[in-house]
């Protein structure tokens, strides 16, 4: 059985840093490419970032890719999204997802197979 859990989200000022991390379980790690969504209140599901299956190769939505870093750790299962200068408007529940691309990334969150619960990540003064 196929586990994704996220975990790292809180509340957080504006400006401060925050690393999420996401394990993956049941499933050949490799085989996989990893992405980050998020969901904000009133907006729809919304891409981030994804990281291929070596980690070599990354894509980033335009309005996150100076201050969010995708990267994964194969030997752990684990992957991370480090967010910089956190804003308001990167209040949302982010979701991990895993995609059987392998060897590339992609935005089109219908290609994700697993999905985890998300973690909240509040940025509030």
């Amino acid at each position: 059985q196929v586990q994704v859990e996220e975990s790292g989200g809180g509340q957080v000022q504006p400006g401060d840093s925050l690393t999420l991390s996401c394990v993956v379980s049941g499933l050949t790690f490799t085989d996989y490419s990893l992405g980050w969504f998020r969901r904000s209140p009133g907006k729809e599901r919304e891409f981030v970032a994804g990281i291929d299956y070596s980690g070599t190769q990354t894509r980033y939505a335009d309005s996150v890719k100076d201050r969010f870093t995708i990267t994964r750790q194969n030997w752990k299962s684990t992957v991370y999204l480090q967010i910089i200068n956190l804003k308001p408007e990167d209040t949302a529940v982010y979701f991990c997802a895993a995609a059987y691309l392998a060897a590339s990334t992609t935005a089109q969150d219908y290609k994700y197979s697993y999905w985890g619960q998300g973690t909240q990540v509040t940025v509030s003064s």
